[in-house]
């Protein structure tokens, strides 16, 4: 149902990490440690929560997303590639690991290696083998079949052959090794067991309160950071419309909470494996739900044969992926600054969570610019002056003090006000700092300007100097500017 939103070109829709808390605390509160009768209660939570999403989409709160920068978002693409490379990797290996943070699992994985399931094991590692064969091919007949595909079946012929589910101990050679269930995929034998209709009844207590506002607040932050990654993903590099992307999730969200469903985002892993095997458009969201909707109520005998160690290593390849060491090397080329906002977004939501380690990136960055001269008054609101040349049809926009991305919304609003056709000229001679996001923004207005039959000029950056010699790299008002202006 979300994608018949056409909201978002690539995102692939569906519950998340990052809202697991929220629904088990909500289930658990209340119920008053009764789970089986907190979860009425929480359905009708998600609900609510989807109604306020719709709100937020309606009224144009997906512009919020522009308060993040891209070396915010690369950071938490980064750490969620960390994240999901780290804690599949014992999966793979059909190990358990006992630890369950991050840096806890760092510790535990010389024990996984030396205490690897021989076959598990053996399954998991040939499927990213085959992973790490197959992706990089280009012969167009191999690519009418997803890699995934070609690595997921063998490894179901492979434990169906030495019978890894089975309690049976299993003899290869002088091995004798034992199997079970924990080593398979689980999930209902009927689809029809896991529908469950919401319980109003609690709904103006200030628990519920509590968790619509948490569902409701988390998720869309989660949507419209997510929404915004998997655009920068994009080898088309089109932009999604983010309010109506939170209208549609919301929606979701409404119908989902109304069948016992849990609350769904845009969601990074699917996202940047629709985009690796060839996703284009909205319905590869709409045949991911159809066909995962189909083998769920058809097929769950075929899903429960599936080997978790070749999921592992399936993720473990998107994971590395998401992680790509090329990015570090590329905004460290963009600037020390956005190095160093990367890196402390990927440190802190590793040691904490998504949120903390967006939230943290983004103080980071501020206070970066405060060093850099940024004033107070100019956090949210830049200073713009617009003069009309009406026998010309030319603005002539001066920008001064600073332009940075915490003001970029507002700098937007007043871009889009003017006219298109017109011939307009950005003057940033009187701006003594101009970061990164505003200059990759102000080149995107630029081409959508002039593509619309429009002139867009950019002067007075000769007044300013990059912290490095990137062209989109943070720029100052060069000292002997700075001595001229005093």
């Amino acid at each position: 149902m979300v994608s018949l939103f056409k909201s978002a070109h690539l995102t692939i829709k569906g519950p998340a990490a990052g809202l697991i808390v929220v629904a088990y605390g909500a289930v658990e509160e209340l119920g008053r440690g009764d789970l089986a009768a907190g979860y009425p209660y929480a359905l009708a939570c998600i609900v609510l929560a989807g109604v306020l999403q719709v709100i937020f989409g309606l009224t144009k709160a997906g512009i919020v997303g522009d308060l993040f920068p891209s070396s915010v978002v690369h950071g938490m693409l980064s750490s969620i590639g960390i994240i999901i490379l780290v804690r599949q990797f014992f999966p793979m290996l059909g190990y358990f690991p006992k630890a369950e943070n991050f840096w806890g699992l760092i510790i535990e994985i010389p024990h996984a290696i030396r205490n690897t399931h021989p076959l598990a094991g053996f399954i998991g590692l040939f499927a990213l083998f085959l992973l790490l064969v197959l992706s990089p091919l280009k012969n167009k007949y191999i690519k009418q079949i997803p890699a995934p595909i070609m690595a997921i079946v063998p490894a179901i012929f492979l434990s169906e052959f030495f019978q890894l589910g089975s309690r049976q101990p299993i003899s290869i050679g002088e091995w004798t090794i034992y199997g079970g269930p924990e080593f398979l995929v689980r999930v209902p034998d009927n689809i029809n067991n896991g529908i469950k209709f919401p319980d109003f009844s609690m709904i103006y207590s200030l628990s519920s309160l509590k968790y619509i506002l948490m569902f409701a607040m988390i998720g869309s932050l989660e949507t419209l950071i997510c929404t915004k990654a998997v655009d920068m993903m994009d080898p088309w590099k089109r932009k999604s419309n983010l309010s109506r992307d939170l209208t549609g999730v919301g929606t979701g969200n409404i119908l989902s909470g109304m069948i016992g469903g849990l609350p769904m985002i845009s969601e990074i892993v699917r996202s940047s494996s629709n985009i690796s095997y060839g996703g284009r458009t909205w319905r590869s969201n709409f045949f991911h739900g159809l066909f995962l909707l189909i083998f769920l109520g058809f097929f769950p005998n075929l899903i429960k044969k599936i080997p978790l160690s070749a999921l592992g290593g399936l993720l473990v390849f998107t994971g590395f992926k998401l992680a790509n060491p090329k990015q570090l090397y590329h905004t460290w080329k963009v600037g020390h600054d956005q190095l160093i906002v990367y890196l402390s977004t990927i440190i802190l939501t590793l040691s904490t969570d998504l949120l903390i380690g967006i939230g943290g990136g983004l103080l980071i960055k501020i206070i970066i610019h405060f060093m850099n001269g940024l004033s107070p008054k100019d956090i949210f609101k830049p200073y713009i002056s617009i003069y009309r040349d009406t026998e010309k049809n030319r603005y002539w926009i001066d920008v001064g003090r600073s332009a940075v991305f915490t003001n970029l919304i507002a700098m937007k609003r007043t871009l889009k006000a003017i006219p298109s056709g017109a011939e307009l000229i950005l003057d940033f001679s009187n701006c003594k700092l101009l970061d990164h996001a505003v200059i990759q923004n102000l080149e995107e207005f630029r081409y959508e300007y002039e593509a619309q039959g429009g002139v867009c000029k950019i002067d007075g950056l000769d007044t300013m100097e990059g912290i490095s010699a990137h062209p989109q790299a943070t720029r100052r008002r060069k000292k002997e500017v700075r001595k001229r202006k005093n």
